[in-house]
């Protein structure tokens, strides 16, 4: 079952058991996906989904942020229980240990060996770990691994 599949069958799931709360969201995430499909005129995959959703957590978590600094808990309470819902559709995240791995296999993969590399390496790693790691912490560790 595709990404997009259980999207919409959890938005019926939701009409049905009366959840408010999760089927608002799942509407966000539908209506992103659809403008991203209108506006490229493609159809997303999986992979192009959990962009998206990848997206939307960190503008979410960015809003946190702000509204925390604003001292407007209330805003960022309903900003968190939308980063509860997003991430019920996002791999599992990896530990760092497994993150680590990631990266001496492409680094093996690709012969990279100064930091001057970490652009082909970063290239080999993102469609791996999309989804499951932070793409800003493998950069920081890859640069690590790189300089020495």
């Amino acid at each position: 079952m595709t990404l997009k599949q259980r999207l919409t069958d959890d938005m019926k799931a939701a009409m049905k058991g009366g959840d408010k709360a999760s089927l608002g969201v799942i509407r966000l995430i539908n209506a992103a996906i659809k403008q991203r499909e209108v506006d490229e005129r493609i159809e997303l995959d999986d992979a192009a989904v959990l962009a998206v959703l990848e997206k939307m957590v960190k503008q979410r978590r960015d809003s946190v942020t702000q509204y925390e600094a604003a001292a407007r808990e209330d805003l960022a309470a309903i900003e968190r229980a939308e980063i509860v819902v997003i991430e019920r559709y996002l791999p599992e995240k990896l530990g760092e240990a497994e993150i680590l791995a990631a990266i001496s296999a492409a680094i093996a993969q690709t012969g990279a060996a100064g930091p001057a590399d970490m652009g082909k390496l970063m290239g080999v790693l993102k469609p791996q770990l999309a989804g499951q790691a932070d793409m800003g912490e493998v950069s920081k560790l890859v640069k690590q691994k790189l300089a020495g």
